[in-house]
């Protein structure tokens, strides 16, 4: 009776985790120990599946062991990398458990780029094995059935959890044997085979009957509820369904039998009578039905020996009434039994390769963090240039400090020397135009690499729909344009940046050939600037006036409110603070992170202080230049104005402003050059990406187009066809015999043993082959016992080969039967003739006589079927 079910393996192809896994460990984590100790795990987690996945399991422990520890090592990095279609595309293939394939076609597989899909397929083989370890417990030892009970509930859950989250994980259909309907009836299977369990284990004990009955009635309402889901499974093996009626019977006659047992002691001995009834009928079905199944030999012994003492004594001593079995009180029911909860990790000792990498969610989130304070410094460092440059710009057209030290106006004002000083220290104009040079060459070779991915994607996505409208509906796989669809928006997000930066240069350079003249004269030898600037009449009158200390000590200030913001802006860009510790605390707490929330509050905590600051220093030098424009009204009414004056003083306005904008080119066109080096490695990254998912494309796609010519290799080549007339057996009382079935593994059915097919007429023979026929039927002819001819069936259920006596239903032909011997249709026999020369084969009769024990040759007019 202890027959179990258990489930069969699901197969996997062979997946290369280490090179993508370690292309993104290298392109997402900077390289030290950190990078290697990542890439080592990668390297593990590839053996970890192998051990798994790539060699046969022993249906021990320890197998079962490795299964769980890759199930939870690949729920641990799925919130830790990126797996999908268009980014880290990892492709898995496994084939349907409960399909044997066909001699062309092979199995059916699915394959898909999905973590989800290989969690649920490992997962799906955790179960199975388990299944399998506790139908090979010694059921007669309690360790044996407590092991087993464990293991029949660990796969009923984890079937449980794969009909609850297949759809979810995969997002399309799955092969017939992970489907929810499937896994929820092996669920619901393995369950029943768990309280089966319980009953043996309360039966070895010898519990109260009571507890027994209960235990096997709701096993048989498990073993019923499976037997209903299963009906329809036609995927299952052939198998389960009977013996799932059966067990559903047994399970059922076990409660009647301990019931009975109740019954006696409380003296319901109708009842017991009743009940044991019962109880022989549903082992009668069983031992009728399902006997190759499931025997019940023992069980159908125990019981009729128990019906007959009852009877017995019923009928000699308590003439109890027999009640109906409808009439009787429904036995209680016991469930002691619960599905495992799968809640990772479920493997024992479950260390994860990958404990230092933060989840990708906490990734993203710093990804975003880091840009809203990149945002926020270059906010308040720009806030903070924008007010220099306005007030050097001020100063530059009031000439200031310049004219407060041109009062001999035959000099260079010391502030103009230092300016082409500094400027010359730079480089001059040969570093600007080497910047300027070198930019549409980074620039080209930016728009080259993005050129080069987005052709890739275009060229994948053209071959996919010229495939896709070739096959329709079969090549059922995600389209490359809806695929591609967040890679060409950060494509189309790489060109706007191109462009924008393509127009900056642009305003760069016409800012440079607007002052590259006044720049050239800035870098030439102090005496030939001096000569390039006009002499004016001195004005020596005004040294020492309270107007040029006022204007003086303005300036000085106007300088220390810039010498403070070079301060405050390297102690903004210096702020550091990491949120990740905030976001895994937020994760875990909440299941999600409201990054917005907890990023905009770190970083008012952080640079609120830094923002008053750069707002108090705006406020103060707009009071400053409100000062010195007023002084200056005063001090230019003072001078004595004429022509050569004013040229002199345009000059310098312009040497002045010549300078800052030489600051601020060079400034520009370094960080042009370091954004378009930048850009080049991000970039790169981008080409990487897209080339890996076209590479998982276009491996996809070779499979899902092998799978196809196998599909249509499994297809008929023709529509059926009706056989003209003529071609068929004129005879009206037999047709003729037509071919066998073209099945690989033909359903063996019981069938009536077959007919010899007739005999076909006999050729036409000239009449000197006619005339050499023996009169006389020779010596050794059959017996009389030869059945005679019967007219073959209508349809024929093979090769058309007579049956033979002692070998009913077998096909092969008999040891020395040759159908086409020469006499058999009145053919001349044709004795051996050896070769001159050549002795003749050991045992061979005199010339002339046949070999012995061979079959001889009919009569002329009597069939002739030999015997064996």
């Amino acid at each position: 009776m202890a027959t179990f079910i258990s489930v069969p393996l699901k197969k996997s192809s062979e997946v290369d985790l280490v090179k993508p896994l370690s292309k993104f460990v290298t392109a997402s984590h900077p390289s030290g120990e950190e990078q290697a100790e990542y890439i080592r795990a990668v390297e593990e987690l590839n053996k970890l599946r192998k051990n798994a996945l790539g060699r046969p399991l022993d249906k021990h422990e320890s197998s079962l062991e490795i299964l769980l520890r890759y199930y939870d090592q690949l729920c641990a990095i799925e919130p830790k990398f990126p797996f999908s279609e268009n980014q880290l595309c990892l492709t898995f293939t496994w084939k349907d458990a409960f399909d044997k394939g066909s001699l062309f076609g092979g199995s059916v597989k699915l394959a898909l780029a999905s973590l989800g899909y290989e969690k649920t397929c490992v997962l799906f083989n955790a179960a199975a094995l388990a299944s399998q370890i506790a139908s090979e417990q010694n059921l007669d030892s309690d360790e044996g059935l407590k092991a087993a009970a464990k293991y029949y509930q660990l796969a009923s859950g984890a079937f449980g959890h794969i009909k609850d989250t297949v759809l979810s994980a995969l997002n399309r259909e799955p092969t017939m044997d992970i489907s929810p309907e499937t896994v929820g009836t092996l669920s619901l299977i393995m369950l029943a085979q768990a309280q089966e369990v319980f009953f043996l284990k309360a039966t070895s004990d010898k519990m109260k009957d009571a507890v027994i009955a209960k235990l096997a009635n709701q096993a048989a309402d498990f073993y019923g509820d499976a037997f209903k889901q299963c009906q329809y499974k036609e995927n299952l093996p052939k198998e389960v369904l009977p013996v799932l009626a059966a067990k559903h019977c047994i399970m059922q006659a076990n409660a009647e039998l301990h019931q009975s047992v109740l019954a006696k002691t409380k003296k319901h001995f109708g009842e017991e009578i009743a009940r044991l009834q019962h109880a022989a009928e549903l082992v009668k079905t069983v031992a009728s039905r399902y006997d190759e199944y499931v025997s019940v030999k023992d069980l159908s012994d125990k019981i009729n020996r128990a019906l007959t003492a009852a009877k017995k004594d019923n009928d000699f001593i308590y003439h109890d009434r027999v009640p109906e079995v409808k009439d009787l009180e429904h036995i209680g029911k016991a469930a002691l039994v619960k599905a495992t909860a799968i809640t990772p990790p479920i493997s024992h000792k479950f260390t994860d390769l990958f404990e230092k990498m933060v989840p990708m969610a906490v990734q993203q989130s710093m990804s975003i963090y880091n840009q809203r304070k990149a945002e926020t410094v270059n906010r308040l460092v720009g806030t903070m240039r924008e007010a220099t440059n306005l007030c050097n710009g001020v100063l530059a057209s009031l000439n200031l400090p310049a004219a407060l030290e041109d009062l001999s106006g035959d000099s260079i004002p010391q502030s103009i020397a230092e300016k082409a000083r500094a400027i010359v220290q730079q480089g001059g104009l040969q570093s600007v135009e080497q910047l300027i040079k070198d930019l549409p060459d980074l620039l080209t070779r930016n728009r080259e690499i993005l050129d080069e991915s987005l052709k890739m994607l275009d060229d994948e996505e053209t071959t996919d729909s010229d495939l896709r409208a070739k096959f329709n509906q079969r090549w059922n796989r995600t389209p490359s344009g809806d695929l591609y669809k967040p890679l060409r928006a950060e494509g189309a997000n790489f060109r706007s940046v191109l462009d924008k930066a393509v127009h900056a240069d642009q305003v760069v350079r016409e800012r440079y050939n607007t002052h590259c003249d006044m720049i050239a004269l800035l870098c030439k030898p102090e005496n030939e600037l001096n000569a390039a600037i006009p002499s004016a009449n001195p004005t020596k009158t005004l040294q020492g006036s309270e107007v040029v200390n006022v204007l003086r000590s303005q300036l000085t200030q106007l300088d220390e409110v810039k010498k403070e913001r070079e301060s405050l802006e390297s102690e903004i860009k210096a702020v550091t603070f990491d949120m990740t510790a905030s976001f895994l605390t937020a994760l875990a707490q909440d299941g999600a992170i409201n990054e917005e929330q907890l990023s905009l509050s770190q970083l008012d905590q952080a640079y609120g202080g830094y923002n008053q600051r750069v707002q108090a220093s705006l406020r103060r030098q707009e009071e400053l230049l409100a000062q010195v424009q007023t002084s200056h009204q005063e001090f230019s009414s003072l001078k004595q104005s004429n022509t050569e004056a004013n040229e002199r003083e345009e000059v310098l306005k312009k040497l002045a402003s010549a300078h800052d904008s030489y600051v601020e080119i060079s400034n520009n066109l370094r960080e042009g050059t370091k954004f378009y080096n930048d850009l080049t490695e991000i970039l790169l990254k981008f080409q990487n990406k897209c080339s890996d998912i076209v590479f998982a494309r276009k491996t996809e796609r070779d499979e899902l187009l092998k799978e196809l010519q196998q599909s249509i290799a499994r297809e008929p080549s023709a529509p059926s066809f009706s056989v003209p007339a003529y071609q068929s057996n004129p005879t009206p009382t037999a047709a003729g015999p037509t071919p066998a079935p073209r099945t690989v593994f033909p359903q063996q059915q019981p069938q009536a043993k077959p007919q010899p097919p007739a005999r076909p007429p006999p050729p036409n023979m000239t009449p000197q082959a006619a005339s050499t026929t023996p009169t006389n039927p020779p010596p050794h002819a059959p017996p009389a016992s030869n059945p005679p001819p019967v007219t073959p069936p209508t349809q024929a259920q093979g090769p058309p080969y007579p049956t033979y006596q002692g070998y009913p239903g077998y096909y092969q032909m008999p040891m020395g039967y040759n159908p086409y011997a020469y006499g058999q249709y009145s053919m001349p026999y044709m004795s051996y003739q050896p070769t001159p020369g050549q002795g003749g084969y050991p045992g061979a009769p005199p010339a002339g006589q046949p070999y012995p024990g061979y079959p001889q040759q009919p009569p002329q007019q009597q069939p002739y079927y030999p015997q064996q």
